[in-house]
């Protein structure tokens, strides 16, 4: 038995397992990581992800790295190097990763300690942005959401749909509009699969159709989560959370971001500080997943694909942390970063 869990990763004395988010809604797998190198691929194809769960999943992968190669060093330096390069826009995989470094001299069993205590914190964050962002929704509200920022993303209840699930256990009945989030289809692979396990009526919708909704009257907030919050509350999340914002800002819809203070980068003074990850063109040019590899647009077509964008901190009406609901003029003073 696991002496960790989550819904997405499993922790052993000496092992990890993760859920291949890629497979899912199809098939439930989980996979044996038995390297550093095996978790950098798991990353980078998304079978790991979500900036909490990848900075979570890291530290232990670092702590049995050390139990595996003790008096290495040098070595165990590097492998963190490595796997700090594999996704640059997440603040969480920076902060897993110095926790690990700051106790690396007091030994494996102290590296296997520390995770474990980032992995319980991560739960408890959870919990307490959720129902911080729970307070903000009331009986009846349509919330439109882009990714997946569940307990798949997290070590707990999730983010933004973290609130929705403690709504949802409060009673509060709730209709909720998944954006399918090109080009990976977290929303509509993940989300959509993450709304029926909570048994919250939704509606998948293509990305390109939230302004409509919204020009109808047809959506009263809406909740994203971030890979990144800056010291001036511009924050990075999946690419196409910049368009929902300026949307929702024209057709006065509340937009808010839910995160952990983990996910805030003091030293990050504003949007354009964040590194962006350009990923794969053939992420553009069609699909694999499950159903295999379909491919729609020309072999050669040029492509622009970053994973992320960077919402200005003037389109957002909260910032949902586990410390606090923050206005813009909370932000202006700093009180993010306390």
């Amino acid at each position: 038995m696991p002496h960790l869990q989550s819904r997405s990763l499993r922790v052993y004395a000496d092992s990890l397992e993760y859920l291949d988010q890629t497979r899912l809604p199809q098939a439930e797998t989980w996979v044996c990581c038995a390297s550093p190198e095996e978790w950098q691929v798991a990353v980078k194809s998304l079978a790991i992800r979500g900036a909490p769960l990848i900075g979570l999943s890291a530290a232990f992968v670092l702590a049995q790295y050390a139990a595996q190669h003790p008096g290495q060093e040098s070595e165990w330096q590097l492998v963190s190097d490595r796997l700090r390069a594999t996704r640059p826009t997440a603040v969480n995989l920076m902060y897993c990763l110095d926790a690990m470094e700051a106790c690396f001299a007091q030994g494996p069993a102290a590296l296997s300690e520390r995770a474990a205590a980032l992995f319980e914190e991560d739960r408890e964050l959870c919990l307490q942005m959720a129902e911080r962002g729970a307070d903000l929704l009331a009986e009846g509200e349509r919330v439109l959401t882009h990714c997946n920022t569940g307990a798949l993303a997290t070590a707990g209840v999730g983010t933004a749909i973290g609130a929705l699930a403690v709504a949802k256990k409060r009673g509060v009945a709730l209709h909720v509009y998944v954006n399918e989030t090109r080009p990976l289809l977290q929303g509509g692979r993940l989300t959509a699969w993450e709304m029926a396990d909570l048994d919250i009526p939704y509606q998948l919708i293509a990305d390109s159709m939230a302004a409509s909704l919204m020009a109808a009257g047809k959506v009263d907030k809406v909740m994203v989560g971030a890979d990144r919050i800056c010291a001036n509350g511009d924050f990075a999340n999946k690419v196409g959370t910049y368009m929902l914002a300026v949307v929702a800002n024209y057709h006065k819809v509340p937009f808010y971001v839910v995160a952990p203070y983990t996910t805030v980068d003091k030293a990050c003074a504003t949007g354009d500080d964040i590194p962006i990850e350009q990923r794969d063109a053939a992420e553009i040019r069609g699909a694999t997943g499950a159903f295999g590899d379909v491919v729609w647009a020309p072999e050669n077509a040029p492509v622009w694909n970053p994973s992320f964008d960077v919402t200005p901190a003037s389109l957002v009406t909260g910032w949902v942390l586990d410390t606090g609901v923050f206005d813009q003029a909370a932000i202006a003073r700093g009180e993010h970063c306390r």
